[in-house]
């Protein structure tokens, strides 16, 4: 006989770890108990040696399919304690400083599913069914251990027959914290927004009526709150389009999947990820018969986001309808609303009506968001489903950091050894209530993985970011270093660490904006990685950005500037024709250029794309982050043609007036609009290809990456892959963490922790 105490870490909290130790402890006649320690669980297990080693080949091989072990302590002890049985006890919060980690929420399985359509079994058409392989995780948790104490279902006492699940190591419900049944746990209502309209089922049944007729309804989920309406009619659209101010943002949708084929086209990589457990929106090419279902005024692009039902109450809405609009709950730039108060409040004259129910949402957590490009499933933003499962780097470090991320598009990020938490997705920290919305992230992230001590903050390089306020703050309060990185650097950053790959490389660092060591706006740069520090080897040409920020919104400033550098007096006469600038703008425009006022300069890929956008009469007033160019996209993918160009470079640097003085006299030429459009993408992604494949030659360096929110252009990446496998290259692109700004808080860590390797410049 002999007696062991096993420390298990990694993700085996929520996920019906606990039973199923109970259960293969009970397999192999062995005696103890298992405990939830918080951070870990350890179990202690008393038996024959050949039925230990059993157990703990069970432990490794049989583990439940949503836990992840990362590691086991495993040690013989000696004492005169004995067990007549198996238990599992009482948990306990262990103060060792050791990571834990809560799952994801995952989607309704199977079985709950079943048993929800069942008319003979207790939990018929109930909303909130879940067992211990689905439901929510992380949006209900409050503090680690997870137990039904510590997350917002301690509201909701279970009812007798609940219990005897809960308590029985042979049912399914076994100690799943979530678990519950129409007796005993949350109910849903209908309100007009006055007063309370409808209860439990009825409330559904005459919300799918309401949706049916065209009306628009707030739905309030497992980490937020929808706007929901049909996809078929054009006024309904419209109307929410009208009342949320987003003109011509793509709104995502919700469809059940014997539907999905019918509106696009899914491969087997896309498939595979819609039916997931994790149910983000994926971003899919619409079908030839896309418009037979779906108002012109779902998606203006030539994709649609789509989601399948992730939720108990998202199923029971589909019946006659084969989509819903299916978009967050937020007014641009500010957070999901998710508590009914502020729902009633903040949506009114939003949404005509409400479904909402009283289970509290602890941790708001958007949909997470992906698209294929370059052969790869890519996070547009990693948020449900996946946040804050920790992503692994092969790297050393002894350190916790804390880091800050972007000022848009933001998350926060803790490190703990090998191990990357990212928080869910944050949004736009310029704005105070999303500002607010990071602090309590930070503060939730390093209480869930129980995180008392900070060694080092890690922020932007911009000095006026709130971000970077903020981690001047918490680098005061933990006493802890503080390190800032340049934005594309952390892309760069980012994009080696996502791939395990810290050989030497060169990286393209495309997007819109970022603060550059020069005290520019950088956004088109080649970067050099060698010896373990970073360095800025090419980029795309200096323009003035007429108008500072007014330039990011209306994109024909953008056109106006770089016009004029190409052809002088004439631009202003072009730009006329678009009628969108009066005789007085045009006179202060120019003076402003000849005495370049408020004209930063800038490198910014996706100004010159927005410039082409103009150009093109495409997009005239951007209305959502990268808009011009994101629409130019699907004008260039029309082009069916070939095309070899030879674009203008001159010590390393892109001539991007030649890009727009090329496409305009291609204009003026009457060449088509999609020709144009490709153009201008295959000059970008052959010119930087073309200065980094030269300092890659110069350096003997053999492989070539790209990373930042342009590398979600499916030609520009492509295009730039493509050229890098023909010239024998290894392609280096991302996989588990977003390209875009999403990214930024893991660039960071990456680079402070690669900083002991060699000083990373800025």
């Amino acid at each position: 006989m002999m007696k062991v105490r096993i420390k298990v870490k990694g993700i085996v909290q929520g996920v019906g770890f606990r039973p199923f130790v109970y259960r293969i402890a009970k397999k192999n006649n062995l005696k103890g108990f298992v405990k939830n320690m918080g951070n870990y669980v350890e179990i202690v297990v008393e038996g024959k040696k050949e039925d230990i080693e059993n157990f703990i080949k069970d432990l490794k091989n049989k583990k439940p399919p949503l836990s992840r072990i990362d590691k086991l302590d495993i040690e013989e002890i000696n004492d005169n304690l004995s067990f007549d049985d198996f238990y599992i006890i009482k948990s306990e919060d262990s103060r060792e400083e050791e990571e834990g980690t809560i799952p994801a929420d995952v989607a309704i399985c199977d079985d709950c599913l079943k048993e929800m359509f069942d008319k003979n079994d207790r939990r018929y058409r109930y909303p909130f069914t879940a067992c211990t392989t689905c439901g929510p995780r992380f949006t209900i948790v409050e503090k680690l251990p997870y137990d039904r104490e510590n997350t917002s279902m301690r509201d909701f006492p279970l009812c007798e027959k609940c219990l005897e699940e809960y308590k029985n190591p042979l049912d399914r419900r076994f100690h799943a914290q979530a678990t519950c049944c129409p007796v005993c746990g949350p109910k849903v209502f209908l309100s007009d927004g006055k007063e309370v309209i409808a209860e439990k089922d009825e409330a559904i049944k005459e919300a799918v009526k309401l949706l049916e007729e065209g009306k628009i309804l707030a739905i309030k989920g497992i980490g937020g709150t929808h706007l929901a309406c049909k996809v078929s009619e054009n006024e309904p659209v419209l109307n929410l389009r009208k009342r949320l101010g987003r003109p011509t943002q793509p709104f995502a949708v919700m469809s059940k999947r014997d539907y999905v084929d019918l509106f696009a086209e899914v491969d087997e990589d896309e498939r595979n990820m819609l039916l997931s457990l994790r149910r983000p929106i994926v971003v899919l090419k619409k079908s030839e018969n896309y418009d037979k279902y779906f108002s012109k005024y779902v998606s203006n692009l030539d994709t649609i986001g789509v989601m399948l039902p992730y939720s108990g109450l998202h199923y029971l809405l589909f019946d006659k309808e084969i989509a819903y609009v299916m978009t967050s709950a937020n007014l641009p730039g500010l957070p999901m609303v998710k508590d009914n108060d502020e729902i009633l409040k903040k949506l009114d004259g939003i949404a005509d009506y409400f479904l909402l129910h009283n289970r509290r949402i602890v941790n708001r957590c958007d949909d997470s968001v992906v698209k294929k490009v370059a052969n790869r499933l890519v996070f547009l933003r990693r948020s449900r489903g996946f946040a804050p499962e920790p992503i692994k780097v092969d790297v050393e470090n002894d350190k916790n950091i804390l880091c800050v991320g972007a000022e848009l598009n933001s998350t926060a990020c803790i490190v703990k050894k090998n191990k990357f938490y990212l928080t869910q997705y944050i949004g736009n920290t310029s704005k105070y209530e999303t500002f607010c919305y990071l602090r309590d992230a930070i503060n939730n992230i390093l209480r869930l993985t129980n995180t008392n001590k900070i060694d080092a903050v890690v922020c932007d390089l911009h000095p006026q970011f709130n971000s970077t306020k903020l981690a001047e703050e918490l680098a005061d309060k933990f006493g802890a270093e503080i390190f800032r990185v340049q934005h594309h650097f952390a892309h760069a950053y980012s994009l080696l660490g996502d791939n395990n790959y810290f050989d030497d490389a060169v990286v393209l660092s495309l997007d819109g904006v970022g603060y550059g060591l020069d005290g520019n706006i950088w956004g088109g740069e080649v970067l050099l990685f060698k010896d373990g520090k970073i360095e800025r080897v090419g980029h795309l040409e200096e323009q003035y950005q007429l108008g500072g920020d007014l330039a990011t919104k209306y994109p024909l400033r953008m056109l106006l500037s770089i016009l004029y550098k190409a052809i002088g007096e004439e631009a202003f006469d072009f730009i006329k024709k678009y009628n969108f600038f009066s005789e007085k703008e045009l006179a202060l425009l120019k003076f402003q250029l000849e005495k370049k006022l408020n004209c930063p300069i800038t490198t910014s890929t996706g100004r010159v794309l927005d410039a082409v956008s103009a150009l093109l009469g495409i997009c005239f007033e951007k209305t959502y982050d990268g808009e011009p160019s994101i629409r130019l996209e699907p004008e260039a993918n029309k082009f069916k043609g070939n095309m070899e160009i030879e674009p203008k470079i001159k010590n390393n640097i892109l001539d991007t007036t030649e890009l727009i003085y090329k496409s305009y006299e291609m204009l003026l030429n009457d060449e088509s609009k999609e020709k144009i459009a490709y153009f201008a993408h295959i000059y970008i992604a052959d010119g930087l290809f073309e200065i980094a494949k030269k300092m890659a030659d110069r350096t003997g360096i053999n492989a070539v990456g790209i990373t930042g929110g342009v590398s979600y252009n499916r030609i520009i990446t492509e295009r730039v892959m493509n050229n890098a496998k023909r010239e024998g290259f290894d392609f280096i692109y991302h996989n588990r963490v977003p390209n875009g700004d999403g990214g930024i808080c893991f660039g960071q860590g990456i680079a402070y922790i690669l900083k002991n390797r060699a000083e990373p410049y800025g």
